[in-house]
């Protein structure tokens, strides 16, 4: 059995392999942290961006898009407090030279005494079987017990010390749980200093007349600033959102996980706009809301929990995590932040212009209040082919590597084969793809047997397999073989176009998020 990093290691080389991601510059050794989507990952990608959008701006008429610019002024920085606070607490080993973020090194301290305790549990269940009280052995068993106050101290150390800032504090803990490097296996660390992780860059004809700007970090500020543009052109009542799909940039010194932590990655973000008091309503629609939108793509309910922030950023007074979990542990897919009135007030400050709303039903002008919900394209891109990545044992011992993608986001929905290359099943296979086409990613493919078809089609999760044969010459029927079960059913070509929008149709999706 493959342990859980094995699995990961395979995936990374899957999607290489059948071009879903390849190392940004390859040809030139790469550069770290940075990836290009392939032909494949594009279209699964702009699946994930499409079901988000669609959700947001048609499903509530009171969210509408924007597409700002990368490029913003370099005050919009220092007002969103990105310029003095957006920094990782870091540590170096002296030994391997490698660095750290110490908050991670503490977090994934934290997540190994959770598995000791799950542990504890896994085997005790296993030996009581179905007698097993598991609440009552997590509240009596002296192991369980101990390993649990352990996690209670150090997390209650470890989020005082985020909460105050106290680097000290944090290479202490670092200390006191011996933590060790996982290259040198030694405990020789450095102090802990903060580093911000904007990129900067100069824009100007002559350098002494450049200015200094920054590659935005995070797409908010985008529709922050848009804020009164968005609402006047619109004549947008509160409560009303904003909605954003763009690039952001973070110089991460510790990236890592592939896709996970990236330099330059894609955030899909709305930002709600909300009468002041009425936010910790909003902040549990959208709560729920939001942990709907990925349960809906059947990948496992279990899959998923909320995680709330321990330290809480500058801005906010609530703060969740959705996290998914990943063959290294549940990681953060998705955050949901109460913003408060942090940021159209600040930018009010910085830029002197009266950032406020005109309550025509209380009479009174007030700067509204915000939640916001961010999500990560290519975290969500990893968390669905990681739940997706399967390799499954056939009878007569052969083995398959299959992609059980959500049929509504697989980058090819039909692939159609001439079971030979004469006979005018080539012609008949090419009438039947232009009848497709249109409407769905659909691909041909006569090479190689069709076993060997079917196989690279299931690698890249393509749900139907159409095959033309000698018979469908004559009754107008073809093979139509299905990704996940294999099944295959003779269906008449005019039947095709219903049988794959019915599979692959987004708008069930929206119906299960409308629903009650």
């Amino acid at each position: 059995m493959a342990t859980q990093e094995e699995t990961f290691k395979k995936l990374v080389a899957h999607c290489k392999e059948y071009g879903f991601v390849f190392p940004s510059s390859e040809i030139y050794d790469g550069l770290g942290a940075v990836y290009d989507y392939g032909q494949n990952g594009v279209e699964l990608k702009n699946n994930i961006k499409r079901y988000w959008w669609d959700s947001m701006t048609l499903l509530h008429e009171n969210i509408v898009g924007i597409d700002a610019a990368i490029f913003m002024h370099p005050t919009t920085w220092k007002a969103s407090g990105h310029v003095d606070a957006f920094n990782d607490p870091l540590i170096d080993n002296r030994d391997s030279k490698k660095r750290y973020r110490a908050d991670v090194l503490i977090e994934d301290q934290l997540a190994k005494i959770e598995e000791k305790i799950n542990k504890e549990v896994e085997k005790a269940a296993k030996r009581f079987g179905d007698s097993f009280d598991e609440t009552m052995f997590r509240q009596t068993n002296p192991r369980v017990l101990e390993h649990q106050e352990h996690w209670n101290q150090l997390h209650e150390r470890y989020s005082k010390a985020m909460n105050a800032n106290d680097l000290a504090e944090l290479k202490q803990i670092i200390l006191d749980e011996e933590i060790v490097c996982p290259i040198s296996g030694t405990r020789n660390w450095t102090d802990v200093r903060q580093f911000n992780l904007m990129f900067q860059t100069e824009m100007g004809s002559t350098a002494d007349g450049a200015m200094k700007i920054y590659l935005r970090p995070e797409t908010a500020q985008g529709i922050f600033v848009n804020y009164l543009n968005v609402q006047k052109t619109g004549r947008m009542k509160i409560p009303f959102g904003i909605a954003q799909i763009g690039k952001a940039f973070r110089n991460e010194i510790v990236a890592r996980q592939f896709v996970f932590r990236m330099r330059e990655f894609e955030q899909m973000e709305m930002q709600f706009f909300i009468k002041p008091g009425t936010e910790m309503e909003w902040f549990k629609h959208w709560k729920e809301f939001r942990l709907k939108w990925h349960k809906a793509l059947g990948l496992g309910d279990e899959k998923y929990r909320f995680h709330d922030h321990e330290k809480l950023a500058h801005y906010a007074n609530a703060a969740t995590d959705i996290e998914f979990l990943m063959p290294f542990g549940f990681k953060e897919v998705e955050g949901i932040h109460s913003r408060t009135n942090f940021d159209l007030s600040q930018h009010a400050k910085y830029s002197g212009k009266k950032i406020e709303y005109f309550d025509p039903e209380l009479n009174e002008s007030y700067t509204p209040f915000v939640i916001e919900t961010s999500i990560g394209v290519d975290r969500m891109f990893l968390s669905i082919m990681c739940a997706a990545y399967k390799e499954e044992k056939l009878e007569g011992g052969d083995t398959r590597v299959v992609l059980n993608l959500p049929p509504v986001l697989a980058p090819v929905k039909a692939c159609v084969m001439p079971l030979v290359k004469k006979d005018g099943l080539p012609e008949k296979a090419r009438e039947v793809m232009d009848m497709l086409k249109f409407d769905f990613k659909t691909t041909y493919d006569e090479k190689d047997s069709i076993g060997k078809r079917y196989r690279r089609q299931d690698a890249i999760g393509t749900p139907f397999c159409i095959t033309i044969d000698h018979d469908t010459l004559n009754d107008g029927c073809v093979t139509v073989r299905y990704r996940d079960t294999m099944a295959q059913d003779r269906v008449k070509i005019e039947d095709l176009h219903e049988l794959i929008r019915k599979a692959v149709d987004m708008k069930q999706l929206y119906r299960k998020l409308m629903e009650a």
